[in-house]
C-alpha cells in the first residue's frame, strides 16, 4: 500500500494528536504529503463566509499544534482552515478535491442515549470516503463501563 496524500480532519478532540502522529509515520515511508484540515460548521441561519472570530482562533490554535506535532516527528503538515454547513461531506470533498489517498480520522470515545457512539461524521466518512480511511479512536479506560 503506497500513499501520497493524506487528509486528517482535526476538530480539537483528544484523538487528533494520535491521529496526526499516525499519519506522519504513514507518510514518512511513501513520502507522502499530509494536509490537516479543520473545518468549522456554520449556522444556516448565518451566511457561509460569516466572520467567527472565536471559532477561527480556536481552529488556528488546533492547526498550529497539528504542525508542531508534524515537526516534532520531522514531517511536514500543511494546513487548511474551511467553513461548511456540515463537516462530513466537507471532508469528503476535501479528500476527492486533493485527491487523497487516505484519511486519518481521531475519535474520542463518546455517548448518545447512552451508548457508545462515532457521532454524524465518521460513519458518512466511512460510508461517502474516495478512499482508504484509518480510524484511529482513543482508548480512555475511566469512560469504559
Amino acid at each position: 500500500m503506497e500513499f501520497h496524500n493524506i487528509l486528517v480532519p482535526v476538530n480539537s478532540s483528544p484523538a487528533d494528536e494520535e491521529a496526526i502522529t499516525l499519519a506522519c509515520r504513514l507518510a514518512k515511508r511513501d513520502k507522502a504529503k499530509i494536509m490537516a484540515v479543520y473545518i468549522i460548521p456554520i449556522d444556516r441561519t448565518l451566511p457561509l463566509d460569516a466572520e467567527l472570530e472565536a471559532e477561527v482562533e480556536k481552529a488556528e490554535r488546533v492547526l498550529d499544534r497539528m504542525e508542531s506535532i508534524g515537526a516534532g516527528e520531522s514531517c511536514a503538515v500543511e494546513t487548511d482552515l474551511l467553513q461548511a454547513r456540515d463537516a462530513a461531506p466537507a471532508i469528503v470533498d476535501e479528500a476527492i478535491q486533493r485527491e487523497a489517498d487516505l484519511i486519518v480520522i481521531g475519535s474520542a470515545y463518546q455517548r448518545r442515549f447512552g451508548q457508545f457512539s462515532l457521532g454524524d461524521v465518521i460513519p458518512h466518512v466511512l460510508k461517502h470516503a474516495p478512499c482508504r480511511v484509518i480510524l484511529y479512536h482513543q482508548y480512555t479506560p475511566d469512560k469504559v463501563e
